[in-house]
């Protein structure tokens, strides 16, 4: 009976809802992370994320990668100045950002952070 209710469970979540549970286990799993809703600003931190949208903005000096990044319980935006492309990174790629979080108003940012691609568990 048990698995019969897990299954009609699991017929009723929403793929965007099983996406959420699953980044916020493995997010919370990585040591020495904090979420990104208990992230302090302008503290060095590492966050566990999943790539939610990639952009490329343009300028006259340099061009910009930006990654919408989350584990579920807020979003940030990477910004790599300089870049157009890191090889690897693409919608739904987990991984874990060293650096220092900026706040305005409308978002959360973390410029030229260091990164590490998550191992496929």
């Amino acid at each position: 009976m048990g698995f019969f209710r897990r299954f009609l469970e699991r017929l009723r979540e929403s793929d965007e809802e099983r996406l959420a549970s699953s980044v916020q286990e493995w997010a919370a799993s990585i040591p020495d992370t904090v979420r990104i809703a208990d992230a302090p600003n302008r503290v060095p931190v590492r966050l566990a994320v999943s790539v939610k949208r990639l952009s490329v903005v343009p300028s006259e000096s340099h061009d910009s990668l930006e990654a919408l990044l989350t584990d579920w319980t807020g979003e940030v935006t990477g910004v790599w100045t300089g870049r157009r492309s890191i090889q690897g990174l693409q919608l739904g790629t987990r991984m874990i950002l060293k650096g220092v979080l900026t706040s305005s108003p409308t978002s959360r940012k973390m410029v030229n952070p260091a990164y590490e691609f998550a191992h496929p568990a």
